[in-house]
């Protein structure tokens, strides 16, 4: 997600009322030079200094073999962690495949690029994970990771959650495991409701279980799991100075089993 600045930190994300989804598909992907940030309509899609976070991701979301959805390509961070962990071999009569949705067509176009020199096998998407998920066949897939970008001011928190809820539990197979981030959700939360001013004398690690726990578990019951098939654990990494959309040194990842 595409370098800021300390003054952005103050700054939300979203303006109110503000919405991108019309016009995110053909907007520019604006990669720098190094491939180190990607930026979209002036938003900050993915940075690199991500990688271990999300490299923890992928090894659950692979945990299971076989075939595994990824919503959001970004700079391929978590997709070729995937790759390096999908067994070449089909698992328990699965044969592995790796299928991503990815709705804006530049990031698409590297997508295809990227899938050419890939060991397992890569089925991309393209399009919004709304118009793509339904005619994905139920019980299909042993891993899920959504890492999609919140795309309206009204849907900047949740938005994971109307994946999840409308087609992440039925896709999974009985089983199969799913984890998610939406790093812009947190990073505002950690900022507001769950800061250190807010919960006083909390540590970072108690007040990123209390987030999940709190705003996260209720929502992932309603979408069909259960509770006790819910579990995380805490990652610490720092992030880059200046991000404008994370700026915690604790992060949240997510195991949940249908």
């Amino acid at each position: 997600m595409a370098n800021g600045n300390p003054s952005n930190m103050a700054q939300k994300i979203f303006a109110h009322g503000e919405t991108l989804k019309s016009k995110w598909g053909e907007a520019e992907a604006k990669f720098d030079t190094n491939n180190e940030h990607l930026n979209i309509e002036g938003k900050a899609v993915m940075e690199r200094w991500e990688t271990p976070f999300m490299h923890e991701l992928a090894k659950v979301a692979a945990s299971n073999g076989g075939r595994v959805l990824e919503i959001g390509f970004g700079l391929a961070i978590s997709a070729t962690k995937l790759q390096e962990l999908i067994p070449k071999n089909s698992k328990n009569g699965t044969v592995p495949q790796h299928c991503i949705i990815e709705c804006n067509s530049g990031v698409y176009e590297t997508l295809q690029e990227w899938a050419k020199s890939q060991r397992c096998q890569v089925t991309g998407l393209h399009g919004l994970w709304e118009d793509v998920a339904p005619a994905l066949e139920d019980n299909s897939f042993q891993g899920i990771l959504y890492d999609a970008y919140p795309l309206s001011e009204k849907d900047w928190h949740t938005h994971q959650f109307n994946f999840i809820k409308k087609h992440a539990y039925r896709l999974l197979k009985p089983g199969g495991v799913l984890s998610y981030c939406n790093l812009t959700s947190f990073g505002e939360l950690f900022k507001t409701s769950y800061s250190e001013k807010a919960l006083d004398g909390v540590s970072a690690e108690d007040r990123a279980i209390q987030l999940f726990e709190e705003t996260q578990v209720p929502r992932l019951i309603e979408a069909g799991f259960q509770k006790e098939n819910i579990s995380y654990h805490l990652f610490h990494l720092k992030p880059e100075e200046g991000c404008c959309y994370y700026s915690h040194n604790v992060f949240v990842v997510p195991r949940i089993i249908k």
